[in-house]
């Protein structure tokens, strides 16, 4: 998986319009290969994009879970520790 690409399920707060778009847009760079279309096809992008974006936004609203939800600041914390620790 694209490490860019960020967990979204199970936050409080729960994920933005933003951040699934955001997703969305590194799923559709990452298959496709390229970081901004040419115009040809550039239409057939964004489209992709938006469509992932409501899927998956659909997903997120689905999904149901008996764990309490993550607090996004200690999961950031402890990504940012887990590098630290790769990087000597």
């Amino acid at each position: 998986m694209c490490r860019s690409i960020k967990t979204l399920y199970n936050f409080e707060p729960p994920a933005s319009q933003e951040e699934i778009h955001a997703a969305a847009l590194q799923f559709v760079r990452k298959i496709s290969g390229f970081h901004k279309p040419s115009r040809a096809n550039e239409e057939a992008f964004n489209r992709a994009v938006d469509d992932i974006a409501r899927i998956a936004g659909q997903l997120l609203v689905s999904l149901e879970s008996s764990a309490a939800p993550k607090n996004r600041e200690d999961e950031a914390a402890k990504a940012r520790a887990r590098a630290a620790q790769r990087r000597p």
